[in-house]
């Protein structure tokens, strides 16, 4: 390979990798795609044959420099993401270049920032769904650049990210190839005022938008969040579940719970897995949490659950049911909300992990694992989101782990009445890599998106507390047991991107299907012609 072409193939995976793996880099994807598309071009002026291999090992690179985490918790499902999801990438910026045979001028490029846009806002309701790399997400630990989240969502910092790029990289060919100083002043100067303005007006908006938000607080609730710090992997084996239920209430207990005012305690996502949906008040767990909540009658508890329900018809009754004695079974990841009166409110996860929570295309896939002796995750989803209650009056929506990371989504739950937003996760089986801090990096989005205040409990780490500006107040440490206590601010007010979802992905996808169009026209036209 060119020494030159690989020099750039590795700066753009650096630069792509690094927002992802250091705070405060996320302006480096303002210019990361810059050498990529130049190792194109060089690519097609020299008639480099077999570039594709390049700009997948480019993809390649990106992926497994920041998702290499993956792997800790399952090798095999880890290298199928990083060498799947570059595919896609790839195959994205193939066809731009089949494009380029056929459409002229800035088409090709505007192609290529609709097309990956398109893909983005298609992969969040995808049936295999990996997100992860979303453009918007490089900004995600630099959140006083990117307030106007709550107008675009995150689909608009990937607008950002290609605009400035494409932007960049058309001055330097320009003036590379002379065209530039062809060109009349008026021109030049109003090309580099377009381009200052691109990136220079996001930023200063974000800033302005930052320095005079308010934050909204119509009332406000106490929080106690306990992080029990069992290691995942020896969770069922090292200790029994009424040894995990003491040390969590324990700690509840230590945090001095006040009596005088509301309070939501918050446990762990998957916390116990004693519960059966058909018979809730006979879990053991449930009942240790009733008999302390007698002590507190001002408190809810908020925890997740591994639940099943038990089905003793013949018939499955679904096709991801699992054979149960002479019945069936249906798994879920749930968040159970209750008091000490007995209340019990239900939220079954709905955006699953492929492979350890979800079997994609069951009927293709299942006959496949039940071959493999059914190594997949079979957990049934809740079609549509739901809202948990502090108390009796103060509606909150609650992401269970990898749905904190799908921003349209969520807002389904501030249009449903969310007042607060909280979020329950187990990280731990990635250990202590990049992958706990990024997942916890997307809350902050979320709560920019929302405008609305986030608790997050997390088994191991990292719990926090975060402002509607994306601001963590407060955070505990990784892999600690301890507890923290915050408040979080109460908010009905909705934000332009609540109201009106991905107004940006949406845009984006008409202009890729209108240029699509376009170029299927151009194809066919110039497969007419005369070759000369």
């Amino acid at each position: 390979m060119n020494k030159r072409l690989l020099s750039l193939i590795l700066l753009f995976a650096v630069l792509m990798s690094l927002p992802w793996l250091v705070p405060h880099c996320g302006v480096l994807a303002l210019v990361g795609f810059v050498p990529l598309l130049w190792a194109e071009e060089m690519a097609k002026r020299l008639a480099i044959k077999r570039f594709w291999l390049c700009h997948y090992a480019a993809f390649v690179l990106w992926n497994a420099a920041t998702t290499f985490w993956v792997c800790n918790a399952t090798v095999g499902g880890g290298i199928f993401a990083v060498l799947a999801n570059a595919l896609q990438m790839s195959v994205i910026f193939g066809l731009f270049r089949f494009s380029r045979r056929h459409l002229r001028g800035v088409l090709p490029y505007l192609f290529l920032a609709t097309m990956w846009i398109a893909w983005e806002r298609a992969y969040f309701d995808a049936e295999i769904s990996w997100p992860w790399l979303t453009l918007g997400n490089a900004f995600a630990r630099s959140t006083c650049l990117i307030q106007w989240y709550e107008w675009t969502g995150s689909l608009g910092g990937s607008l950002w990210v290609w605009v400035v790029n494409l932007g960049i990289f058309g001055l330097l060919r320009s003036a590379r190839d002379g065209s530039w100083l062809r060109l009349r002043m008026p021109v030049r100067v109003a090309a580099m005022g377009a381009l200052t303005l691109a990136v220079l007006a996001p930023l200063a908006t974000s800033w302005i938008l930052y320095r005079n938000y308010q934050e909204r607080s119509e009332a406000q609730v106490k929080v106690v969040i306990a992080q029990p710090n069992f290691d995942p992997y020896q969770k069922f084996t090292s200790m029994s579940q009424a040894e995990q239920t003491a040390v969590l209430l324990d700690l509840f207990r230590e945090a001095e719970i006040p009596a005088d005012k509301p309070v939501l305690l918050m446990a762990p996502e998957t916390f116990t897995s004693d519960i059966v949906l058909n018979h809730v008040e006979s879990s053991p767990t449930w009942q240790s949490f009733q008999y302390f909540l007698q002590d507190y009658p001002q408190a809810d508890l908020l925890f997740g659950a591994s639940t099943y329900r038990i089905f003793t018809q013949r018939s499955a009754p679904s096709l991801l049911a699992r054979p149960y004695g002479d019945g069936w079974l249906e798994s879920y990841n749930s968040a159970f909300a209750t008091d000490h009166t007995g209340r019990s409110e239900l939220f079954h996860k709905s955006k699953l992990v492929v492979g350890t929570e979800k079997l994609p295309y069951p009927r293709l896939f299942g006959p496949i694992d039940k071959a493999l002796g059914g190594v997949m995750g079979r957990c049934n989803v809740q079609e549509e989101v739901s809202l948990l209650h502090c108390g009796t009056d103060i509606p909150f929506g609650c992401a269970i782990c990898y749905e904190s990371v799908y921003g349209e989504y969520c807002t389904e739950y501030v249009r449903k009445g969310a007042r607060f937003m909280a979020v329950i996760t187990n990280d731990a089986w990635w250990g202590d890599t990049p992958g706990y801090r990024q997942h916890l990096s997307y809350s902050a989005l979320r709560a920019i998106e929302l405008r609305r205040d986030i608790a997050r409990c997390a088994n191991t780490g990292i719990s926090a507390i975060i402002n509607q500006r994306g601001e963590i107040l407060q955070q505990s440490n990784w892999w600690e047991r301890e507890t923290m206590q915050g408040e979080v601010n109460l908010n009905t007010a909705q934000t332009f991107f609540v109201r009106h979802g991905d107004v940006t992905g949406r845009a984006c996808t008409l202009v890729f299907l209108l240029l699509a169009a376009l170029l299927l026209v151009r194809t066919v036209l110039d497969g007419f012609r005369p070759k000369r």
